[in-house]
């Protein structure tokens, strides 16, 4: 007996989903798991583990931090680039900031949880930090000295053209300086929480300041990686930090610099990406060559 030839349509579907889910979702996963348990390969497929005295602490390929219960940067260790995954090196929450060069003006509300840094601000205060930990200059061009965007919101009679009538440093609160004392001869203000001084006609006037061209703190030191999990850092990063934690732990810095170079890694195939340094790996190495004190 023929079936109807739509109910034979459907039958043909079904088996072809019945194939197709045993080849896809049962043999092939399995074929893929049993080649990840092969010698050379099982270590990578369970995640390029890191293990120390019998510890996993961490994979090759997953960046982390480096600090105390605080949040404070542990000075005797190499500290990885900032991370805007989750709290830092969530693996759950890989992302960016999405934050873009013309986030400059922070958002500031009487409510802190209202309240958010500009990716400039964020920059800045980053590269303070690095400076103050490392004992070099963290100036960076746009940079208040205090560690926040060198902002103004400059008014004029006549919007865009007209003399300055008003200028505010829009990143900056008391019981802050402003960063200029003035502008145009115009008295500097600071803001105020839950003002919008862009909205209000405030032309964005970012101000270069003084700072080197050439900031002694690099730029991944004070960005984050668009996945958040980047384990390395550049060479330029890690030897900014040699002194700090050769003298922390009471090393040469020549030893220490040695250990970087052996964890630097090179382009990948030797043109694509830059040179980096594996943050995880050289800090258990520096903990086996010269522990804690």
């Amino acid at each position: 007996m023929r079936l109807p030839n739509w109910l034979a349509q459907h039958l043909a579907a079904l088996r072809a989903v019945l194939v197709f889910t045993v080849l896809l979702g049962l043999v092939y996963p399995l074929a893929l798991v049993a080649v990840g348990k092969l010698p050379g390969l099982n270590d990578k497929a369970d995640g390029s583990l890191v293990n120390a005295g019998g510890t996993t602490v961490g994979s090759s390929l997953i960046g982390q931090l480096f600090t105390d219960a605080d949040g404070n940067a542990v000075p005797q260790y190499f500290q990885s680039r900032p991370s805007a995954a989750g709290d830092g090196y969530d693996p759950t929450s890989t992302s960016a900031s999405n934050l873009g060069p013309e986030s400059v003006v922070d958002t500031i509300a009487s409510d802190p949880e209202e309240s958010s840094e500009s990716l400039l601000t964020q920059v800045c205060g980053r590269s303070k930090a690095v400076g103050e930990l490392d004992g070099v200059d963290g100036r960076r061009p746009f940079c208040t000295t205090d560690g926040v965007g060198a902002v103004l919101a400059v008014f004029r009679a006549d919007g865009l053209t007209g003399p300055v009538t008003r200028v505010v440093s829009v990143n900056q609160v008391a019981p802050a300086t402003p960063f200029v004392a003035s502008y145009q001869g115009v008295p500097v203000e600071l803001a105020k929480a839950d003002e919008d001084y862009v909205a209000a006609g405030g032309v964005v006037t970012p101000i270069r300041g003084d700072a080197p061209a050439d900031p002694a703190v690099p730029a991944d030191a004070v960005t984050a990686s668009g996945s958040g999990l980047d384990p390395q850092i550049s060479p330029a990063y890690a030897e900014l930090q040699v002194n700090r934690v050769a003298r922390e732990r009471g090393a040469d810095p020549a030893a220490v610099r040695r250990l970087v170079n052996e964890h630097t890694i090179g382009r990948g195939l030797g043109f694509m990406g830059e040179p980096g340094v594996n943050v995880l790996e050289l800090n258990l190495a520096l903990d086996k060559q010269f522990p804690k004190r």
